[in-house]
């Protein structure tokens, strides 16, 4: 009998909880040949998460929580999940009830067939404004354009992995991470299913205009170089305009074409050295941003610490079903011994 673990990061979901359980029980208990684990990731919560999270496990064995002594961001809560999950199939989703439930037996399907990952990706995106659309348009097709690793476009983290692809991912040691892009560069064989991506079903998003321009810079350069050898290719057009401006100038100036006064000027000069010293600021910002990843990970803190946790040392219940109905039955003595 197969495994299903189903990893969900939270944050501040009070609302939505009682809701995305209701409809995922269902969903799961139809797969029939399939027992399954829910692990929820409390990160750092501030309303009524944890509390709701304690009563689905009193009252469902099959319920798995880790609570967060902070909130550590959904990369690291996701991380969380997955380093505990034990599923022969570790299905991740977010709890906003965005990621309909109900598309999980699809990928289940898409897995027996022999994918090892199989990801969702949104054709629409209804209850999003459009400067949300267009960021998360720009930010894929940027990603793809200055990455080696090419994400697959209007792709969230919603999927579902083989237990050899979360292995794998279990021993990257990446501090600044991103999820989906690190799943990606792991290969294997991967595919995905359109789904029409639900609004919001209660509160709203965690994430800012500003958080998610940031999230985006801070997964460009976690992901590729090619910035850094940008800023070379800007600073020799620059050096080499300069350098033809110069030659120019001078040229006209030994010809006679520009008169002695007009070379005094220091209009052309000022303008020059601030163009100048913005683009040195901004190749500075890029190589500071790099020396910052390295300073993080130089420091070798843990991604995240665990306050809480509950359901962890009941082991694997098909695993348990599975011994129980291979145990052979007791037969009688028939030696007639005492």
């Amino acid at each position: 009998m197969k495994y299903i673990s189903v990893v969900i990061p939270l944050c501040n979901e009070e609302s939505n909880l009682g809701h995305l359980y209701s409809r995922l029980i269902p969903v799961l208990e139809s797969l029939g040949d399939f027992c399954f684990e829910i692990i929820f990731v409390n990160d750092g919560s501030e309303d009524g998460t944890i509390s709701i999270l304690r009563e689905l496990r009193k009252k469902d064995s099959r319920v798995k929580y880790i609570s967060l002594s902070r909130n550590f961001g959904h990369e690291s809560a996701t991380s969380a999940g997955l380093a505990r999950a034990k599923g022969d199939g570790v299905i991740l989703m977010d709890g906003d009830l965005q990621d309909p439930p109900e598309l999980i037996p699809q990928m289940i399907k898409k897995w027996r067939e022999g994918w090892d990952v199989v990801y969702g990706y949104r054709k629409s995106r209804p209850g999003e404004g459009w400067m949300k659309i267009c960021t998360s348009y720009l930010f894929y097709r940027m990603i793809n354009l200055l990455s080696y690793t090419r994400l697959p476009s209007d792709v969230g983290d919603f999927r579902l992995m083989d237990k050899k692809v979360v292995a794998e991912f279990n021993k990257l040691k990446d501090y600044n991470r991103m999820v989906r892009g690190m799943i990606t560069w792991l290969g294997f064989k991967q595919t995905g299913i359109a789904y029409e991506r639900s609004p919001r079903f209660q509160g709203k998003t965690n994430y800012s205009f500003l958080e998610l321009l940031w999230l985006s810079f801070d997964a460009l350069t976690g992901y590729s170089i090619i910035p850094l050898r940008l800023s070379i290719w800007i600073g020799f057009f620059v050096m080499f305009n300069s350098l033809m401006a110069g030659v120019i100038v001078l040229g006209d100036f030994i010809l006679g074409g520009i008169p002695l006064k007009q070379m005094q000027g220091y209009t052309l000069q000022t303008v020059g050295l601030f163009f100048l010293g913005g683009v040195q600021l901004f190749m500075l910002g890029i190589m500071g941003e790099y020396i910052g990843k390295i300073y993080q990970q130089t420091l070798a803190r843990p991604l995240y610490i665990v306050e809480e946790e509950d359901g962890f040392s009941t082991g694997n219940p098909c695993k348990t079903r599975q011994e129980e109905e291979s145990k052979e039955p007791l037969v009688p003595d028939q030696t007639g011994g005492g």
